[in-house]
């Protein structure tokens, strides 16, 4: 199979310009400037949308097997190839088995196997009984572990200690694999019953998770990832209060790696009405004074990338209909949105395109260790692409959302940046609004 791309403005390692890309099966096999035919190449003239490295997800919870009322493989990753993506990394929650064993990881790749859009990895789980299992699962082909350091919600993924954490580092620091960590110790307080006695209060739900358990939290892994000299990766970064000890952290080498996610830089809890539990997430969406922060933090390389934190669920479990923030699910469903989401907000933070490829593309690749294959557009890649109009706006509105549910925060929102063409390892999987024949996604494995 050979074709060609044509834009003008094609996004590169060093720039943005005029260029044919040649591909030859799975993998970019040349690139020339200006537009330019060669015989036996169909080729696609793109005019002026962006051509783009496809944009690469490591927080996704797809929740297969176990729990596909909630999402499921082929849902989540069509979605994702609508919204640019072209690899997505799925978390060790909330499917069920969760991803804690070799026998659970076997049952997550046969769920997945000829049912993904788009090429598809696993992180594995790390839970108080499954240290046994730490070893082999790191060695079955996961890209790292994951940990919470309070309840995730589900009971089957209970949250570790430090002590906990001290037996598995040596273990991962032999892997030389990641340990990602949801960063929030509980502590008592009086706002919790606080939101017990305001349930449908956003301002009451934010207090319930201050801050401070991020902070604290994030100190224990620097802590740690020093002591231990592993690598420690901070999801979801939400709080600013975090960003002075990041800073030291980074100055003194530690092997330390922040992302956070589209939420946490588009919406601000003083904009966000009591009963939407829509936007209820964790860490919850905190101030626009403390979204300024991760942004800035963004263009000083705090945080070193960008993605979903994909976390879907029923209507019924959001409390969509009853706006009870104690009881509802906590996450958000974006996966489709992300591009346009960061997109429209950086463009007004006076970041380009360029900057938004690293933050979504080649940073997370190279967090990945999957970047001397994937996450640019250069020649012996794989040919994973996006193309997309920078300038086009549109409404989101559920008819086009391919998640299962259609329960997000950004329904009704006009957003900048429409989504053409995505290509996984040279298919076009996703042309203005159809997909291909069959799904053409791979599976990663470490």
């Amino acid at each position: 199979m050979k074709s060609a791309l044509y834009s003008k403005r094609v996004v590169l390692k060093e720039e943005i310009k005029e260029a044919t890309i040649f591909i030859d099966g799975d993998r970019i096999s040349a690139i020339e400037n200006g537009l330019i035919h060669r015989s036996g190449y169909e080729i696609e003239n793109c005019g002026n949308d962006v051509i783009m490295p496809g944009l690469i997800d490591s927080h996704v919870h797809i929740n297969e097997p176990g729990r596909t009322d909630w999402e499921g493989f082929e849902s989540a990753t069509k979605s994702a190839a609508a919204g640019g993506i072209t690899t997505l990394i799925d978390m060790p929650l909330n499917s069920s088995p969760v991803t804690t064993s070799v026998a659970a990881f076997e049952a997550k790749l046969d769920s997945a196997r000829f049912k993904i859009h788009t090429n598809c990895g696993f992180w594995g789980g790390f839970v108080p009984d499954s240290l046994g299992e730490v070893k082999e699962l790191l060695k079955s082909g996961v890209m790292g572990i994951k940990v919470f350091l309070c309840h995730s919600g589900i009971d089957d993924f209970p949250n570790v200690t430090e002590e906990d954490l001290r037996r598995a580092l040596p273990i991962l620091k032999e892997a030389d694999l990641p340990l990602l960590v949801h960063c929030e110790l509980e502590s008592d307080h009086t706002d919790q019953v606080f939101l017990k006695k305001s349930p449908y209060s956003y301002d009451a739900y934010l207090k319930s998770r201050p801050a401070s358990w991020e902070d604290e939290a994030i100190f224990l892994i620097i802590r740690l990832c020093e002591e231990y000299d592993v690598r420690c990766h901070i999801v979801h970064l939400s709080s600013e209060d975090s960003l002075k000890q990041i800073r030291e952290a980074r100055k003194s080498g530690l092997p330390l790696t922040v992302e956070t996610c589209p939420h946490y830089l588009v919406f601000n809890a003083e904009d966000i009405n009591d009963e939407s539990t829509e936007y209820k997430c964790a860490p919850p969406i905190r101030g626009k004074k403390n979204n300024k922060a991760l942004w800035q933090a963004i263009r000083d390389g705090l945080i070193d990338f960008i993605v979903t934190d994909h976390s879907p669920a029923p209507p019924e479990l959001k409390e969509i209909e009853s706006g009870n923030f104690d009881k509802a699910w906590g996450g958000i469903a974006s996966l489709q949105l992300s591009l346009p989401a960061v997109w429209t907000r950086a463009q007004k933070e006076g970041l380009g395109i360029k900057k938004l490829s690293e933050l979504m593309c080649s940073n997370v690749a190279q967090f990945l260790r999957i970047d001397k294959e994937r996450g640019q557009i250069e020649k012996g890649y794989y040919a994973d692409i996006v193309v997309w109009s920078p300038e086009e706006l549109f409404v989101v509105n559920e008819h086009d959302l391919h998640h299962k549910h259609k329960v997000t925060p950004y329904l009704n929102s006009e957003l900048k940046g429409v989504v053409r063409k995505t290509y996984v390892s040279g298919y076009k999987v996703f042309d203005n609004g159809d997909f291909g024949e069959k799904p053409r996604g791979e599976i990663i494995l470490k």
